[in-house]
């Protein structure tokens, strides 16, 4: 029988030949190792590709304009100089300023609007309003809403920090006219009539005054 001491030299020597055949499959770590690299997909993007960043698409601006446009660029840029400026806020209060302005046009009354409109669309406007009085013209009107809207054009200029934006209105109202004795010479009480403006209003962003200004009209 062979004795206890060679049993454990045999036993040394098979465990130090199993460590040193460990060593060369697995390699040893030292110190600080690089981290290791996202598994990639089979077109060769990272996972980390899909992850949403900030700085992305402006939703409150893409809802209303194209991206890639001038007019979604002016739009990011009156953000930049003003950032509590929002497009949907702009929008609903431009609805709103197209009824009331409107409306007082119809009943000749443009002192009440007169602070939303600039100097050369008042006096247009109050032409038509003169015209109509000198002919023993009334208007009645009412309101029924703002069927489309859409912004047509934005333009902002950075050095100044003047902004435009252009607004495409349908509007529905009834409307009627009457001559000096009263009679209805045009229109219907009942008839819904479609009215369609495109207005440009402006505004210096970053001041403290948050009203947009009336400054053209079109069709």
């Amino acid at each position: 029988m062979q004795s206890p001491f060679l049993q454990l030299l045999v036993l040394a020597g098979i465990a130090i030949f199993l460590i040193l055949r460990l060593r060369s499959v697995l390699g040893t770590r030292e110190g600080f190792e690089k981290p290791p690299v996202p598994r990639s997909d089979p077109k060769g993007r990272s996972r980390h590709d899909f992850e949403v960043i900030e700085g992305g698409p402006d939703q409150d601006i893409m809802d209303h304009v194209d991206a890639d446009t001038p007019s979604a660029e002016a739009l990011a840029q009156m953000k930049g100089a003003d950032p509590s400026f929002r497009v949907g806020d702009f929008l609903q209060g431009a609805r709103g300023a197209y009824e009331m302005i409107l409306m007082a046009f119809e009943r000749g009354d443009l002192a009440s609007v007169k602070d939303f409109i600039s100097d050369d669309v008042y006096e247009a406007f109050a032409g038509v309003v003169e015209d109509r009085a000198k002919q023993g013209l009334t208007i009645e009107a009412d309101f029924i809403g703002v069927r489309e809207m859409a912004i047509r054009e934005a333009a902002f200029d950075r050095t100044d920090k003047d902004a435009e934006i252009t607004v495409k209105f349908v509007g529905e109202l009834t409307s009627i006219v009457r001559d000096r004795a009263g009679d209805i010479i045009e229109g219907s009480e009942t008839d819904v009539k479609k009215q369609r403006d495109i207005w440009t209003f402006e505004r210096k962003m970053g001041t403290d005054d948050p009203n947009w200004i009336l400054v053209a009209t079109g069709e």
